[in-house]
């Protein structure tokens, strides 16, 4: 029985290096894969994605509106082959309706899917898409990294281009160490109440 998995973190755990070393451990095998990243995080150029220690591979961007689960059936039936497992980065920019559409493409079509992403953005709430992964996932995995003081980090900080902590902005402003830093919850909040 094919599922749908959700392995989540705070930034710079290494969830983009795992998909790609799990998508790769696929490939390897002759196994097709799809892999899937929301259209506007073009960090790594428009469909790409891309780890911090450089590993990367091309990827199907999505938008909001796109039905992931028709996407995945058509290229399931495209001649290709059959597709063996397919992989989400940035899983907490999915919409709720595409959550269920990938929990349709394990139920229905057979097929795993491994989602990545972020649970919480840098006010501590959780993204829509991280939500409804939580609610419905089969399995879920944290993906640990750790603070500055050595306990496991759970939260995020947004800081502007001068290094001082932002407490309010859109939930999405997609960016990397030089925008954001991962706190235990302790050291979150204490950066949360600086001045």
């Amino acid at each position: 029985m094919s599922k749908l998995y959700f392995s989540y973190a705070t930034m710079n755990a290494g969830k983009t290096t795992l998909l790609l070393q799990a998508a790769y451990n696929y490939q390897e095998r002759g196994m097709r894969v799809v892999m899937l990243i929301a259209a506007f995080d073009d960090r790594a150029g428009q469909g790409r994605i891309a780890s911090r220690i450089g590993l990367e591979s091309e990827a199907i961007p999505f938008r909001g509106e796109d039905d992931l689960y028709g996407l995945v059936e058509r290229l399931n039936g495209d001649g290709s082959g059959e597709i063996a497992c397919v992989f989400v980065d940035e899983a907490q920019f999915l919409g709720d309706d595409q959550v269920w559409q990938l929990a349709r493409v394990a139920d229905r079509l057979g097929i795993p899917v491994m989602a990545y992403g972020l649970r919480t953005d840098f006010q501590g709430k959780l993204f829509p898409g991280s939500m409804a992964l939580l609610a419905i996932a089969d399995e879920l995995r944290e993906v640990r990294t750790i603070c500055d003081c050595g306990r496991k980090a759970t939260m995020v900080v947004r800081l502007d281009g001068r290094g001082k902590v932002l407490r309010e902005g859109a939930q999405v402003d997609v960016g990397g160490n030089e925008k954001y830093v991962s706190y235990c919850r302790r050291h979150w909040e204490d950066r949360m109440r600086e001045n």
